[in-house]
């Protein structure tokens, strides 16, 4: 059964970076786009950046310039570099692999930026 683990959340202070996680498992992890996305209370799950399994990234512009995504497929993980975090990126935050129709969650990680 596919697996999509998450770490690497917490609490940390408007400024500071957090360096987010994925490992897959019981997939062929390089041929899917993977994805983070997140979800704030009270509001609807976002895309917050997503790469191929050809490497193109695409990030939403709300974290352009201070996220990053990256992916080693030989550990089957893929990454969320958070930088210079804001309060408003405060949310659970979700992996996500998918391929040809079939999408893939993981159980998701918080998040809380405190100003």
């Amino acid at each position: 059964q596919v697996q999509l683990v998450e770490s690497g959340g917490g609490l940390v202070q408007a400024g500071e970076s957090l360096r987010l996680s994925c490992a897959a498992s019981e997939i062929t992890f390089s041929i899917y786009t993977m994805g983070w996305y997140r979800q704030a209370p009270g509001k609807q799950r976002e895309l917050v950046a997503s790469i191929t399994s050809g490497g193109r990234t695409n990030y939403a512009d709300s974290v352009k310039g201070r996220f990053t995504i990256s992916r080693d497929n030989a550990k089957n993980t893929v990454y969320l570099q958070m930088n210079s975090l804001k309060p408003e990126d405060t949310a659970i935050y979700y992996c996500n692999a998918a391929f040809r129709g079939v999408s893939r969650w993981g159980q998701g990680t918080q998040v809380t930026v405190s100003s």
